[in-house]
């Protein structure tokens, strides 16, 4: 976003009074600009339409048109348009139903005023992002698979490794909720498992038994996005594509690190976001994907061996020639009774605290026993949230990084 540029917000809500106590709420917040203001559904896709807005604020109960379906046309005529919803129902069908919609994000009422603004803020993050890309020309001719994919973006996807040194800290679970909190119809995004031994992002799906990157590595000289199209499994739920573990262990065998290498290579052509999730020895394969990620998610946990093997990576880092700006260090199953903090290891290890995912074993182990994310039907959740924090975190650096570095010179 231009230094300076506010970001238009629209609210709607059919109750005066909450309309002007969110309007007078957002004044005092000098990036933040109110628009205007609706009353219905229908106004709302009027008034969209006619105020282009940012971000949208959207009540969910309302008389003429409820706020999921207003929401629904605001994206299809207004795709840069982002929605937040408001409504006082926590309930998660809501929830699920504004987000296959296109809803940004989701809070329940009355929100706390940093948790709006921060919403918001997010949101025309991502909004002045989509502008400018649906006003850039793009090279994919029309008529291919990926087409649609496409349509949009003039520059290549970027390439997320989820990495830890130590095995059992939630590595592939933050990696199949971060793939689903990134996806969307603007930002497509394909998940990968490079565990190739014993990788679990399918079971975590419940799409176990279908197609694997055995199907398509291989074969990484002659892709296209026929070929990707037939072989990425479609996720029913939220219409991600996943590329799974191989079926059987002894197949890994098969699969080489520059097969890997370049089919990441090909995937961020058609995908806006490649996910990697990745196993915690250093293979051949893992190294490829290093090499070839835009980030690396770092995941430690609160016990001394985690923290310890964290400092261990990012010293193999500096020997390899790798900036640790590509790292984005994240602490996963906070437990606030630990007295290791995220930012006494952040300190420790130097780097930054991108995200903490709380610990939240009463969702999480469920989530992962039943092949349903939570990202799906428990977004209001502590973890999700912390999980949302890290996606958008994600995107602003990635975005960053593309304008900040273009004349800068290529690192491993």
């Amino acid at each position: 976003m231009a230094e300076g540029e506010k970001i238009r917000v629209l609210i709607v809500d059919d109750v005066a009074e909450t309309r002007e106590n969110i309007r007078k709420l957002l004044q005092f917040e000098a990036d933040l600009e109110v628009v205007g203001t609706a009353k219905t559904g229908r106004e709302a896709i009027q008034f969209s339409q006619e105020m282009n807005p940012d971000v949208v604020l959207m009540d969910i109960n309302m008389p003429d048109m409820d706020g999921i379906a207003a929401t629904e046309q605001i994206r299809q005529k207004m795709p840069h348009v982002q929605v937040v919803i408001l409504t006082v129902q926590g309930d998660a069908n809501y929830m699920r139903r504004a987000l296959q919609v296109g809803a940004r994000d989701f809070l329940t009422k009355p929100p706390m005023a940093d948790e709006l603004t921060a919403a918001i803020r997010r949101a025309g993050v991502v909004a002045k992002e989509e502008r400018v890309k649906n006003v850039q020309p793009h090279s994919v001719p029309a008529g291919t698979a990926a087409h649609a994919v496409f349509a949009g973006r003039a520059s290549q996807g970027k390439i997320i490794m989820l990495y830890s040194p130590k095995g059992g800290t939630g590595c592939t679970t933050l990696a199949v909720n971060l793939a689903l909190a990134l996806h969307n119809e603007e930002t497509r995004t394909a998940l990968i498992d490079t565990n190739l031994q014993f990788g679990d992002v399918a079971v975590f799906l419940n799409e176990q038994g279908k197609n694997t990157i055995l199907d398509l590595a291989p074969r990484a000289e002659e892709l296209d996005p026929e070929m990707v199209e037939e072989v990425m499994i479609r996720h029913a739920a939220s219409g991600m594509h996943i590329l799974a573990a191989p079926s059987k262990p002894e197949h890994a065998d098969k699969i080489t690190a520059e097969q890997v290498s370049r089919l990441l290579q090909y995937l961020r052509q058609i995908y806006a976001y490649v996910v990697v999730d990745t196993t915690s020895y250093l293979t051949d394969v893992t190294l490829s994907v290093l090499d070839v990620c835009d980030t690396i998610v770092l995941v430690v946990t609160q016990d001394i061996p985690a923290i310890k093997d964290g400092r261990l990576f990012l010293d193999l880092l500096l020997t390899l020639g790798v900036s640790q700006s590509k790292v984005a260090f994240v602490m996963n199953r906070y437990d606030k009774r630990i007295t290791i903090t995220p930012e006494k290891v952040g300190e420790n290890l130097k780097q930054e605290v991108v995200a903490v995912i709380p610990l939240d074993e009463r969702v999480v182990i469920p989530s992962v026993n039943r092949g349903v994310p939570f990202m799906l039907d428990n977004k209001t959740q502590p973890a999700a949230r912390g999980i949302f924090s890290l996606a958008e975190a994600l995107r602003a650096r990635l975005t960053a990084q593309e304008s900040g570095d273009a004349d800068q010179p290529a690192k491993r």
